[in-house]
């Protein structure tokens, strides 16, 4: 996937916003539909049922006619999968939220699914009924494109992602391991006893957030001056979102250049930011994001990344495996039986790099001999 900023001039940017206005018109059209046939007739509409009705409803509303097909017809796939994810978890006896209609701030993009764009030579993206528009290629783009998503952020950016396809970059094979344990005093501790700081993004914003929303709950609700500002506070968690997807992509691509085995935990962050005294902390952490990106990254670099259980691994030992109770105030691991004192995420991320080691040792089968 290839993100750029692209920069719309107001002509383009008013076709983009119709654009958006009738995707989304038809997304809570076709919703309807569905929730009507079954509740009605009792069955459920396919993907290319609903397509096949395109012809009727541009009949019925003409402003359907100025999006381009493969673009509407996307719109049913959207569609399509939010009820497929929705039976998905029905039948794993989760508790979905049903497919909801879309407000005009919900529905952000669209997608161009298989043609209706190209970069010409000069670096602008053309897309089918918007024109040409100026886009920042911050960095070349490699393999062969697939799909087009034009998105308009919170704070009325724009950008263009493509998927595209593409041969992995593998690295050299490097012989070097490491453990990893996530923390919220330091973001990271390696078990070669470096230590990655937390940055603590929005610890560092609360307070220009404070002030921008007090500014906004003070306006008067529905009026354009709080319909406007809200693009203030919009920014604020924009740029913290920034900064900490730059901190995590810099880092994660650091770890998998250097080391050819790495082992993390296996958490569960979702249940751990439960702990309203810790909650805000570990998402502040960004745990979640690190370790997804560091899978992605050592998975196209041909590294090996294992998640391990974290149970007990700052309760034992790094040298002679002795369990004893670690209360999150003690910061130092102190054995009894062999008298190693040694930092807790320290000694965690050396136990994390142990069972990932031993996870990938596989027991040859015994060779059966004729007649055995």
């Amino acid at each position: 996937m290839f993100g750029y900023r692209i920069f719309p001039t107001k002509k383009q940017e008013t076709r983009l916003n119709e654009t958006l206005h009738e995707c989304r018109w038809l997304y809570n059209h076709l919703l309807e539909m569905r929730k009507k046939a079954y509740e009605q007739e009792g069955k459920s509409l396919s993907c290319y049922g609903q397509q096949a009705t395109y012809p009727m409803l541009k009949q019925e509303r003409p402003s359907l006619s100025t999006v381009h097909s493969q673009v509407l017809q996307n719109v049913a796939v959207r569609i399509d999968l939010a009820f497929k994810a929705f039976f998905r978890r029905c039948k794993a006896g989760e508790k979905p939220g049903f497919p909801r209609f879309r407000r005009a701030d919900r529905y952000d993009s669209f997608t161009f699914p298989q043609s209706g764009f190209q970069i010409d030579g000069q670096g602008k993206l053309s897309a089918s009924g918007i024109g040409h528009i100026k886009m920042v290629l911050h960095r070349p783009m490699r393999g062969k494109i697939k799909t087009l998503t034009i998105r308009r952020s919170a704070t009325g950016k724009w950008y263009a992602s493509f998927s595209v396809e593409c041969e992995p970059e593998r690295l050299p094979q490097c012989p070097e391991t490491v453990g990893i344990d996530v923390g919220l005093k330091t973001f990271a501790s390696l078990s070669t006893g470096e230590e990655i700081a937390n940055p603590r993004f929005f610890r560092k914003e609360e307070k220009a957030l404070a002030k921008v929303q007090r500014k906004h709950s003070k306006l008067t609700k529905g009026t354009p001056e709080r319909r406007k500002h809200r693009k203030a506070v919009a920014r604020v968690h924009e740029r913290i979102a920034f900064r900490r997807d730059n901190f995590t992509h810099q880092e994660s691509r650091k770890i998998v250049n250097h080391f050819g085995v790495i082992a993390v935990e296996d958490l569960m962050v979702n249940r751990m930011v439960h702990n309203h005294c810790l909650a805000k902390s570990i998402s502040d952490a960004a745990w979640s994001a690190f370790f997804s990106q560091l899978s992605a990254k050592a998975e196209e670099a041909g590294r090996q990344c294992i998640k391990v259980n974290p149970a007990y691994t700052s309760q034992d030992c790094s040298r002679c495996h002795h369990r004893q109770y670690m209360p999150l105030s003690e910061r130092t691991y102190h054995c009894p039986c062999c008298l190693l004192s040694i930092d807790r995420d320290l000694n965690a991320a050396r136990n994390i790099l142990r069972l990932g080691l031993q996870s990938r040792v596989i027991p040859e089968a015994p060779v059966i001999h004729a007649g055995e």
